[in-house]
């Protein structure tokens, strides 16, 4: 009965936090804001992809980043590829450089991800041809795409591709996906094939102190053990959406007048 109080005592007070901060104006800093730019999910998808790939450092070179690429990509991200040769797309991002990735990591991204479009037709295919109805989570499918795209690449993705089966948080993928398959006033959605009871919570380091304040991992090591056990804490509360919070929750540590202490004594965490 006392667990039961608890967990409803939590949910409580991250209904009130998601129903005061799950708004488009809270959104900012953050890539999540470059997919707003585009009606059409085949676009979507591809700026979320590459939005979400280069989503590591500190946020200003991150939207710097981001905005270099998608605008050289122009209105329509899948135009531009499925227009461009491989020549094309090597000059067009000639110079560019993020943290660890330079022009050469780009360079395979964006020719795998134009292989996966002449073959499948959109990344959204790609990943449902790797989906297992008995799949609990969407790691499954990850795995599929990753390979996939890997094995098409020209050249190294370095790791803007994480290789899922190395068991790392993979936390940008993850982040990609509640993009694309949550829907609701921050979330823009459209991959709606698969269900968000799947979707695992995008675990950096905001995360991951939260998943500890709430109780629902003990565990020091950021990888997908201890994002697996977040993600379930958080389904005891909300089994249909254990991400849905997840926006809401990461504001407390990616801008500058939200602060994860404050979190934690407002609440009692």
């Amino acid at each position: 009965m006392k667990e039961t109080k608890k967990l409803s005592n939590i949910k409580d007070i991250l209904d009130n936090l998601y129903c005061s901060y799950n708004k488009r104006e809270y959104v900012h800093p953050d890539p999540l804001e470059f997919l707003y730019n585009y009606k059409e999910i085949r676009d979507r998808e591809i700026a979320g992809f590459l939005a979400s790939s280069l989503a590591y450092g500190r946020v200003a070179q991150i939207l710097k980043s981001v905005s270099s690429v998608l605008d050289k990509m122009g209105s329509s991200p899948y135009m531009f590829l499925m227009n461009s040769k491989p020549s094309v797309i090597k000059n067009t991002f000639k110079g560019f450089k993020h943290r660890f990735a330079d022009e050469k990591n780009l360079y395979a991204v964006l020719t795998g991800l134009r292989c996966i479009l002449t073959e499948y037709g959109s990344l959204y295919e790609c990943f449902l041809k790797g989906l297992d109805g008995k799949d609990e989570t969407v790691l499954g499918c990850m795995k599929f795409f990753t390979k996939t795209i890997a094995s098409v690449c020209n050249g190294s993705p370095g790791h803007l591709v994480p290789v899922v089966e190395k068991g790392s948080a993979c936390k940008r993928l993850h982040l990609f996906l509640r993009w694309m398959v949550r829907k609701d006033d921050v979330d823009p959605g459209g991959w709606d094939k698969i269900p968000s009871c799947m979707l695992i919570v995008p675990l950096d380091v905001h995360m991951h102190k939260i998943g500890r304040l709430l109780g629902f991992t003990n565990r020091k090591q950021a990888d997908i053990v201890t994002a697996l056990e977040i993600t379930s804490g958080f389904r005891n509360l909300i089994p249909d959406d254990p991400v849905k919070y997840d926006f809401t929750l990461t504001r407390f540590g990616i801008r500058a007048d939200m602060d994860i202490d404050n979190l934690s004594r407002m609440y009692k965490l």
